[in-house]
């Protein structure tokens, strides 16, 4: 078994970084709780490109080193973040993208791959890896990502036992819906249970004066059973036991 955390952190203004100081009294929070993986929030760092006026502004370059700068404040001899950020490329292209910071250092990068339902600024990713830390192997699925069956199967086929849904289901007012956390919650069982793995979800939560989000996050075991689940509009943290062996289905 590893301990597991997932963030549902506040829903902040677009292009704030504060979320920065919040991420590191959870680090601290989980190496006091002996969690091992902690799961933050899609676009945590500095919100979502396509709520942004100027969308190059928070986007972090990962191989000039930025990311690693900028991340720096978290590092943890015991606790890995995962977390969500907008990555730019060397040609300028915008990815929604989550980096895996273990010990200090970016041990992986993956992209969305089913950016928003209309027309968006990020880029679609095209890879589905697989990370391993410590005892466990697991995948990286960002928010919509999750509505799909081939991502999950892809990394459960690759030996992932457990699936890391940053989400960020700030939307505008008219749209907002306590009913997003039901879907969420349905797009995870089904997902546990297709492929006999852990979810683990961490979405914002809260109101700005522009949108709203409910919240999402909990962790589910590999039989779709509810191991915990964040306070609605509430910033939380859900803390749980997930194996890390495969699933003799598996």
């Amino acid at each position: 078994m590893v301990k597991v955390a997932a963030y549902q952190a506040p829903l902040l203004a677009s292009g704030s970084m504060d979320a920065l100081e919040l991420i590191r009294e959870q680090i601290d929070a989980c190496e006091s709780a002996r969690v091992e993986i902690l799961c933050c929030p899609e676009g945590v760092l500095g919100g979502l490109a396509d709520d942004s006026p100027r969308p190059s502004m928070i986007a972090i370059d990962v191989n000039s080193g930025q990311l690693s700068e900028v991340l720096a404040p978290l590092a943890s001899d015991t606790v890995t973040t995962i977390l969500g950020f907008t990555e730019i490329d060397a040609h300028g292209r915008l990815y929604n993208s989550a980096a895996i910071f273990h010990r200090g250092a970016v041990a992986g990068v993956y992209r969305k791959l089913h950016p928003a339902i209309n027309r968006s600024v990020y880029h679609a990713g095209d890879t589905m890896p697989v990370f391993t830390v410590g005892a466990l192997t697991f995948g990286i699925m960002i928010c919509r990502d999750s509505n799909f069956r081939e991502p999950a199967r892809a990394m459960a086929a690759q030996g992932a036992v457990a699936l890391f849904v940053p989400t960020n289901n700030g939307l505008p007012l008219s749209k907002a819906s306590a009913a997003l956390v039901a879907d969420a919650r349905t797009a995870d069982v089904a997902r546990a249970l297709e492929n006999s793995v852990s979810v683990i979800r961490a979405d914002v939560a809260g109101r700005t004066p522009e949108l709203v989000s409910y919240g999402s996050s909990a962790v589910l075991d590999r039989a779709g059973r509810v191991l915990g689940s964040a306070r609605h509009l509430a910033a939380d943290l859900v803390v749980a036991d997930i194996e890390t062996t495969p699933s003799r289905r598996s």
